[in-house]
């Protein structure tokens, strides 16, 4: 046990430093809110509305026993001696009075009786109507800001997610966003009329009996005084839970997604071990919220106690007995909402730290903007668009200056074909990032057919630039869905004529669904060759005039390469290609060969040329030549 306590304060200290987001003011918080709030002020302003009939019809029944104790029950238990004399009561609500009298041939008390009930059903149905405009007002807003979220996390720049772990990601989206919808709910509009009941209900306290009031609200200061001081703590063991949620959500994506090597390496023990550290860090600062929140619950639950004592020892002579019930019922639908008050004050710590941390990721800049004109240049307008590729004194560092690239300059010819060999980290696949603007270069620029490609919006660039990547990603839904990727303008004939070409309608056809076949999350049911040439097809129908292959025969066996070489011909045809391969076999028939040591270009031109030459290129030839021998004799 005291091994493993060093280590649970470790973690969640790192985890408090990991999410520190200063100690912002719930006001200044609220205020930014209001942008996603504001389009339903109308609603906001009804639920705000509805608090005044809302009061007035829950005091009424209470107000009727008052008038039937005093006005009839006591009077005639004094008249039979069974009570002394009491008081007269001449209080009377204006709008209530002329319905206290009952119609003739109807007794009294039978008739307070009914509109005691009248008074709890207009009540229920005001509550239904106020819950049901506050509810449907918290989910649109909050319906718009998870939009608002999840829009801002695609322009985020693939940088981001190299530091953010995927599981916070989805909890910002999905529940600090439920934390702020439970604050509509049943935390900020609800705290709002609840405030106006007490102040109403106090006002007609005073109004009622101004001495016995004072003694009454002189218990309030102290419960408002112990609510200021469980603020903070029920604040910070809030924010604490988001934090752990948050890190417990990455966990369980990261295992699940690593489940292969998990179980291969046997790995189980561990992970488990660290969940359960997480998991029980989590339950602590849970049962610590809990702790601050019962405690105050508990003050306000002794001060509603201590009420009622007052009330009776402080009433006097003159005092009607419909009045001291009513002192205690309205004084206790006083603390029904002030103890509920704790609960909803821990809903709003709960939206507060959620809505940080929304906000947080809100405020993170898109770390590659678009121009604000998003006209496209004459440059890419119809037939003047060729497909040119140049990279000018390009370099580029992942982090500080640890470049990844040295001062590249190329150029690919529109139609030309290009490959990019070199070892592991020679920075191959960051040209393609950089290409395509996954990433920002930090010196030199990048034409597209003489235009800088900063100067025009994202879309457009990748509207022109085709990718096939060694790592194919298939969405959950259909393979037509899958080519087609949401666009109106590629059409079924588009689609088939794609899948033709690149040889994948062979086992498209097989399919007992053919191009309705749905595909399973991360095309699971699909080998991992026909997942690329699902990938060829996609890229073919997309009609980029600039393709990019990137590794993509990686992952293809060699019957399914030789299958798929016809079809990567076709999907090249016309295109300016930039193709990067480990396998140099695949690219002896290309255009240019460019050559990448250590972030620096040391060699250009065709496969004959750089043999000839005899340096790094035919240096890497001449060791798969070597290595794909013995391959070769053990296969036969």
């Amino acid at each position: 046990m005291s091994a493993e306590a060093p280590n649970r304060k470790s973690s969640l200290d790192g985890a408090l430093e990991e999410e520190d987001l200063g100690k912002a003011l719930d006001g200044k918080l609220l205020r930014r809110l209001w942008h996603w709030v504001s389009p339903y002020t109308g609603r906001m302003l009804l639920t705000l509305a509805l608090a005044v009939p809302m009061f007035l019809a829950q005091i009424t029944p209470t107000w009727i026993v008052m008038t039937g104790l005093d006005r009839h029950i006591v009077p005639s238990l004094a008249e039979r001696g069974i009570v002394g004399d009491a008081p007269d009561s001449d209080l009377a609500l204006p709008f209530l009075e002329p319905l206290l009298e009952a119609p003739e041939g109807v007794g009294q008390l039978w008739w307070l009786g009914a509109l005691m009930v009248l008074g709890y059903l207009l009540f229920a149905a005001l509550q239904y109507l106020q819950t049901l405009v506050m509810v449907s007002t918290g989910q649109s807003a909050m319906r718009d800001l998870r939009r608002e979220v999840f829009d801002h996390i695609q322009k985020l720049h693939l940088g981001f997610f190299d530091t953010y772990p995927v599981g916070r990601l989805v909890t910002r989206a999905t529940s600090d966003v439920e934390h702020l919808s439970e604050m509509f709910s049943a935390g900020l509009v609800l705290l709002l009329t609840d405030l106006l009941k007490m102040a109403g209900f106090a006002l007609v306290l005073f109004w009622l009996e101004p001495r016995l009031a004072i003694f009454t609200f002189a218990v309030v200061p102290p419960l408002a005084l112990a609510m200021v001081v469980f603020r903070f703590k029920v604040r910070e063991a809030f924010r604490v839970t988001r934090i752990l949620l948050a890190r417990i959500n990455a966990t369980i994506q990261e295992t699940v997604t690593g489940m292969k090597v998990v179980q291969l390496f046997a790995r189980e023990r561990r992970n488990q071990d660290e969940f359960e550290q997480l998991n029980g860090e989590h339950r602590d600062a849970w049962l610590k919220s809990i702790y601050y929140d019962s405690a105050l619950f508990s003050v306000v639950d002794v001060g509603s106690g201590v009420i009622a004592a007052i009330v009776i020892s402080q009433a006097t002579e003159s005092v009607t007995a419909g009045t001291i019930f009513f002192f205690l019922r309205i004084m206790g639908m006083f603390f029904m909402p002030l103890r509920d008050l704790s609960q909803k004050y821990s809903v709003m710590q709960s939206a507060m730290a959620s809505l940080e941390r929304i906000l947080q990721l809100l405020d993170t800049k898109p770390g590659i903007p678009d121009p604000e004109d998003e006209r496209l240049p004459v440059a890419w307008a119809g037939n003047a668009a060729r497909g040119e590729v140049v990279f000018e004194n390009v370099w580029f560092a992942y982090s500080d200056e640890d470049w990844v690239l040295r001062d590249v300059s190329f150029r690919v010819e529109p139609g030309e074909k290009a490959a990019f060999v070199g070892a592991t980290g020679a920075g191959k696949t960051t040209i393609i990032k950089l290409l395509t603007r996954l990433y920002e270069v930090d010196r030199g620029r990048i034409l597209l057919d003489g235009v800088d490609i900063r100067s025009v919006s994202q879309h457009a660039l990748r509207r022109r630039v085709g990718t096939v990547l060694q790592d194919v990603f298939l969405f959950s839904g259909s393979i037509e869905d899958n080519l087609r990727l949401g666009r109106d303008d590629i059409d079924d004939d588009a689609i088939l004529r794609a899948a033709r070409a690149v040889e994948a309608d062979r086992f498209i056809d097989r399919l007992p669904d053919k191009y309705a076949t749905e595909i399973r999350e991360r095309g699971t049911n699909f080998s991992a060759g026909q997942r690329q040439l699902l990938s060829f097809a996609r890229a073919l129908a997309h009609g980029a005039d600039v393709l990019v292959l990137d590794e993509a025969t990686s992952s293809i066996d060699s019957e399914t390469e030789a299958l798929v070489q016809n079809g990567i011909h076709v999907l090249m045809e016309g295109k300016t290609s930039l193709v990067i391969a480990h396998r140099l076999s695949t690219i002896e028939d290309v255009d240019t060969i460019h050559v990448l040591e250590h972030g620096r270009l040391i060699e250009s031109g065709p496969h004959h040329d750089l043999l000839r030459r005899g340096g790094l290129y035919a240096r890497l030839h001449a060791l798969q030549v070597v290595g794909d021998a013995p391959q070769a004799a053990a296969l036969h």
